[in-house]
């Protein structure tokens, strides 16, 4: 059960994911600077399609819609 260890590979190959085992020693940190990277994005882009829209019939007081 596992497959057994790791297979040799050549030790010139480069790519830019890692290689064939790549799991660089900061990959958390990576990882949460891409995801607050991306959040701030979408919020960027949420908040100008929300100041561009417009609406010539508006809801309902009572009813949500997310760029109110």
């Amino acid at each position: 059960m596992g497959g057994g260890g790791k297979v040799p590979y050549p030790k010139h190959v480069w790519s830019p994911a890692g290689g064939w085992y790549g799991q660089p020693h900061n990959w958390k940190s990576n990882t949460i600077v891409m995801g607050v990277v991306i959040a701030a994005c979408t919020a960027l882009a949420w908040r100008v399609s929300a100041e561009r829209e417009v609406r010539y019939k508006m809801p309902r007081e009572d009813v949500f819609f997310p760029s109110r």
